[in-house]
């Protein structure tokens, strides 16, 4: 019978170019949260490398890896011998020319679980994963593993309720998201703050409109811009675990850190019986959902 709670534990670090340095800083926060009673383990996104996307470059697209490769072997290996369920995010070349940004779950045993394909995909300065990534034709549906359905999302993703409603319509039980997202310093620090703090609360929505907990992973540190086009990025991490009715049951500062997190799965049920949007949507009402905009 599976535990009505579940811990679950966020390994946010700072990520550089040596891959072997970079894998010990996760396994050690995997390791750290498993001896805390994790379950499961949240990693940031694309947690294998420095986040590429601040510059358009051919050449990077030879860090891409096929999917069972290299990345969810070693994910596996580490998965098994802790016997915790891994989220991870990997560069995933899928056939020459078709890339993608691409969430992978290993199951306790070892196992690859399933993956999901990241489906929105930004373009902006310093941020330029349009060049990189094919937007994913997965149907947005939940991996089903030993600690419970995961509703397993990237990023970008984050901003769009459509992405998080889709997965709770599937029968996810929880809302993970991967990220890598920071502040530039040519805004002003006030608008840093406004940013950081939509990021948050956005997540945070999802996790009330569909009566669901949520768990958000950030990578931290400072990462150069390349070209010298940008002033790089600082990835603010504040990794953080809501509930379902958004309350905050833990956040990380901007520094290395794992998170541990116990959560009430019987939570949601408890929640959706008092505030029932599932059932009082207007599906009859929503046809032009499906429209770029209603003109």
């Amino acid at each position: 019978m599976k535990s009505s709670t579940l811990k679950a534990g966020l390994v946010q670090h700072a990520v550089g170019p040596d891959l072997d340095a970079t894998r010990a800083l996760t396994e050690r926060g995997i390791r750290d949260a498993v001896e805390r009673g994790a379950k499961l383990v949240l990693l940031q996104e694309l947690h294998q490398s420095s986040y590429f996307c601040k510059v358009e470059d051919p050449s990077l697209f030879d860090l891409a890896e096929p999917i069972p490769g290299p990345g969810t072997e070693w994910l596996g290996e580490v998965a098994k011998a802790h016997s915790v369920v891994i989220v991870g995010s990997l560069f995933e070349r899928r056939a020459a020319g078709i890339y993608h940004n691409t969430a992978v779950v290993l199951e306790a045993d070892g196992s690859l679980a399933g993956r999901y394909r990241k489906a929105h995909i930004p373009d902006d300065p310093a941020y330029y994963e349009k060049f990189y990534f094919t937007p994913g034709d997965d149907d947005m549906r939940p991996v089903d593993t030993s600690v419970g359905r995961l509703g397993v999302l990237v990023c970008w993703d984050q901003w769009y309720p459509e992405a998080a409603r889709l997965m709770a319509l599937a029968g996810a039980e929880i809302l993970l998201y991967p990220t890598a997202i920071g502040r530039s310093a040519e805004d002003p620090e006030h608008e840093q703050q406004r940013q950081q703090d939509a990021w948050e609360t956005v997540q945070r929505g999802h996790a009330v409109a569909n009566g669901l907990p949520v768990l958000a992973c950030n990578r931290v540190g400072f990462e150069p811009d390349p070209s010298g086009a940008t002033t790089g990025i600082t990835f603010w991490g504040n990794s953080f675990a809501c509930g379902p009715q958004g309350e905050l049951l833990a956040r990380a500062g901007d520094a290395p850190d794992t998170l541990v997190v116990e959560l009430d799965l019987q939570r949601s049920e408890r929640v959706r019986r008092m505030w029932p949007f599932l059932r009082d949507r207007r599906i009859d009402a929503y046809g032009d959902l499906l429209r770029r905009y209603r003109d």
